[in-house]
């Protein structure tokens, strides 16, 4: 059975993998990817904090 926080880590890597296309596409001026790039990094955030709460809530459980 795959552990959730290594699903959770698996989507911000495709969020993350996304992201830099972007950020390149951004830097050659494309305004447009600039506001892409910002919504994948409020969704690397999201997903960084569901991380932090699974690691936490496993870690309670286990010491319970």
């Amino acid at each position: 059975m795959e552990n959730n926080v290594i699903k959770l880590m698996q989507v911000m890597g495709t969020i993350l993998a996304e992201s830099e296309t972007n950020a390149t596409k951004f830097a050659e001026g494309n305004k447009s990817a600039g506001t892409r790039l910002r919504k994948n990094m409020q969704d690397v955030k999201q997903f960084a904090q569901a991380i932090r709460t699974e690691v936490q809530k496993q870690k309670n459980s286990v010491m319970a």
